[in-house]
């Protein structure tokens, strides 16, 4: 009788689309052991299954790109442990399998200090997952400070001239998720915005440039009057 693990593993490749993968590329996404399957479609199997930390670290295993996304659904934050973000996060090897991850990491008690720590790592999407990881605190810790969202704009100016698409890209969105958060935030973000565009660098113009647009917009300033 095949373990839960195998059925689901039957389960993705029966959901394999090559046509898909092709069309993934396009988007960034790693097609290195990818099957093709859709965030939507992972969600919906996640739904039907029960969480269970030991069923996503055989998931995890599998090196199956979508059977890594579907283990981070199937993990919970007070499950995960240092040495597992530490291990999981040295297999990112694409844009969508980090920042579905980094949702579950964001849970942790380690995840401010992982910022701190990854955001000075040299791997594309170790330093991804630092900044997407601000931009899921910064979106969802309801209950942090805006001092604790502060301490995370020195290392934005810090990271500022990593011209890596992904690591750029992560940089720019948790400048803007920061900003987001409210009034005193929005000011601070644009500070450091300016601060960075001051740069002799194009990485960095382009990361404050593309952030003041949305910070200083209209309909921005009205949800902070509203």
């Amino acid at each position: 009788m095949p373990s839960q693990v195998e059925e689901l593993l039957s389960e993705l490749h029966a959901l394999a689309s090559p046509e898909n993968v092709v069309g993934m590329a396009h988007y960034g996404i790693n097609t290195h052991g990818t099957l093709g399957i859709s965030i939507y479609e992972l969600r919906r199997i996640a739904k039907t299954v029960q969480p269970s930390h030991e069923l996503a670290e055989e998931l995890w295993a599998s090196g199956i790109h979508e059977a890594r996304i579907l283990a981070s659904y199937l993990e919970r934050p007070d499950w995960v442990s240092e040495e597992q973000m530490e291990r999981w996060v040295l297999d990112f090897d694409s844009w969508d399998v980090c920042d579905q991850v980094v949702e579950l990491f964001a849970g942790t008690p380690f995840a401010y200090a992982k910022v701190i720590a990854w955001s000075q790592r040299t791997e594309e999407f170790v330093k991804r997952a630092a900044f997407a990881l601000i931009a899921e605190l910064a979106a969802h810790d309801k209950n942090a400070s805006d001092e604790k969202m502060a301490q995370f704009f020195p290392v934005i100016v810090g990271q500022a001239t990593d011209g890596r698409n992904f690591v750029k890209k992560a940089v720019n969105w948790a400048l803007r998720n920061i900003g987001k958060r409210n009034r005193e935030l929005n000011r601070l973000a644009i500070e450091t915005a300016r601060q960075i565009q001051q740069i002799d660098d194009r990485t960095a113009r382009w990361i404050a440039t593309d952030a003041l647009r949305e910070l200083t917009s209209e309909k921005r300033q009205k949800t902070f009057k509203a």
